[in-house]
């Protein structure tokens, strides 16, 4: 069983949705007991930085996610999900959870046909190797939205690279947690390869 982790932000029945197609069992939940008996998590989500990091606190989940992020239960974050693992997001000034140190910068583009937020297909430029993206062709391309993007310290956390005037890190991971910038659950066929991948993830990186 997946947990979906209910914070009040967005895409949460999208991600549901899409795992629902691919038949795998996954409940939408913000019961930390349920998070805890679940095989694998989906850390997903569109909105503020600061309001779901306050959501996530209220709720206990801050910790939650902390504690089986230790243990090794497979991970995955999505966007909004992808920038609060790390240590503090420019949105709000927000202290984040930490999960991996680093932070995440808004995009600054001054050239007139580029807008923010970034929005739309692009490739990724997978620079590690994952389960997670095992028979995925290195030319697919994701769909994007966002104006914030995560930028681990370490960058051996990067596991991919997306270009939008600048290359900025769209996959990112550590041990047992894989995240991604883009959607999988609105990438189509390969982003639906990828969920069906993670569901089978035993957090292992080989």
């Amino acid at each position: 069983m997946i947990a979906i982790i209910d914070y009040d932000a967005g895409n949460l029945i999208s991600v549901k949705r899409a795992l629902d197609y691919l038949q795998i069992p996954s409940t939408i939940t913000s019961d930390s007991g349920g998070i805890a008996s679940a095989t694998h998590i989906i850390f997903p989500g569109v909105g503020h930085a600061t309001a779901a990091m306050n959501v996530l606190t209220a709720r206990g989940l801050d910790k939650t996610l902390q504690s089986e992020f230790a243990k090794g239960k497979p991970i995955l974050g999505i966007c909004l999900g992808t920038q609060i693992i790390l240590s503090h997001s420019q949105e709000g000034d927000t202290r984040c959870l930490g999960l991996i140190e680093g932070h995440c910068p808004r995009f600054k583009l001054e050239e007139p046909d580029l807008k923010i937020p970034h929005m739309g297909w692009n490739s990724v430029e997978r620079i590690k190797e994952h389960p997670v993206f095992d028979g995925i062709s290195p030319q697919s391309e994701f769909y994007f939205v966002h104006s914030y993007y995560p930028k681990p310290d370490d960058s051996t956390k990067i596991f991919g690279l997306c270009n939008y005037k600048i290359d900025f890190p769209a996959i990112v991971g550590e041990n047992n947690l894989i995240a991604t910038q883009f959607h999988p659950e609105k990438s189509g066929v390969v982003g639906l390869k990828v969920l069906e991948n993670f569901s089978k993830w035993d957090g292992s990186l080989c």
